[in-house]
């Protein structure tokens, strides 16, 4: 029964012993080893056998890219304007020994050396560059970090601005602002509709007023070739400047006319188509036609 005692507990002593012995360390992480509590080496991934109850393997750490957001910190601008940033920070543990005995927490560093960065590049800048700036803000925050957490053993890779909060006052005042652009864009639009609109009207108005013009000038034209082709006889034109004398009567201002000699001669044919007879037509004779008026404007033969 003793024996039996006995082999039990070596080979719990030796389970032990092995357990103690074999450190498997999985992928993408790293493990610093002290003897006699002396950095001794780092363990990489896979099988790695170090001395039991002298050898003492630290906490994993993990080599992967890492994802930190940090709560929204308030910093002042340049124009005394306190605004919340939320920023989230990318990096990666490139040096096990140094991320481990180089800073107490690289996490915690890493977001106040952030903070503080952040305040002195903010406090350089007015609200308005602030908010359309970002590139430069993370340009300038992962280049510090990176030179100040490099002797942590740390690589930053990205640093990114999630959100900038300027007050509610000042975020009403920019709606506002915005509003007002929008409806000065959209009363500019209007305008320049208007605009074009009556500049087109104009343009089809002087069109039709040419077509117009060009279509009277062939009708005249037209006309006028008719009549000498088909030779008028004199007593037609006299009848056709009798017909004319009322209308040019109608006139406001018409209360004087001059008749041209040929009229006089025409006239002279036609009385004498009617009555067989030549009358004498003094040299210069008025004539009285009722306009419409009121006024009896004289026609005087030249």
């Amino acid at each position: 029964m003793a024996e039996l005692i006995i082999g039990i507990v070596v080979a719990l002593l030796a389970v032990v012993l092995v357990l103690r012995t074999v450190r498997i360390v999985p992928q993408a992480r790293a493990s610093n080893v002290e003897r006699l509590g002396r950095y001794l080496r780092t363990l990489e991934p896979g099988l790695n056998v170090v001395i039991p109850f002298v050898d003492r393997p630290r906490q994993l750490i993990d080599l992967r890219e890492q994802v930190v957001s940090f709560e929204p910190r308030s910093v002042i601008t340049e124009d005394n304007l306190v605004v919340d940033i939320d920023t989230v920070l990318y990096f990666q543990v490139t040096d096990p020994r140094a991320a481990a005995y180089e800073i107490a927490n690289y996490i915690q560093a890493i977001e106040q050396l952030t903070v503080t960065t952040l305040r002195n590049v903010i406090g350089s800048l007015d609200l308005e560059k602030t908010l359309t700036s970002r590139e430069h803000i993370n340009s300038t925050l992962r280049g510090v970090l990176d030179e100040a957490s490099g002797k942590w053993g740390i690589r930053v890779n990205r640093v990114e601005l999630k959100a900038i909060e300027p007050p509610i006052s000042i975020k009403e005042s920019m709606e506002k602002q915005m509003r007002a652009e929008r409806e000065k864009r959209a009363t500019i639009l209007t305008a320049e509709g208007q605009r074009q609109s009556k500049i087109l009207t104009a343009e089809g108005e002087r069109q039709a007023a040419i077509l117009r013009a060009e279509g009277q000038a062939k009708a005249i034209d037209t006309v006028f070739d008719a009549i000498h082709r088909n030779d008028p006889d004199p007593k037609l034109l006299a009848y056709q400047y009798l017909q004319m004398l009322p209308e040019l009567a109608k006139g406001p201002g018409n209360t004087f006319w001059v008749i041209p000699s040929e009229v006089t001669t025409a006239l002279q044919n036609v009385t004498k188509a009617f009555t067989g007879e030549t009358p004498k037509v003094p040299a210069e004779v008025p004539v009285e036609i009722p306009s419409g008026n009121g006024h009896n404007p004289e026609i005087s033969p030249r």
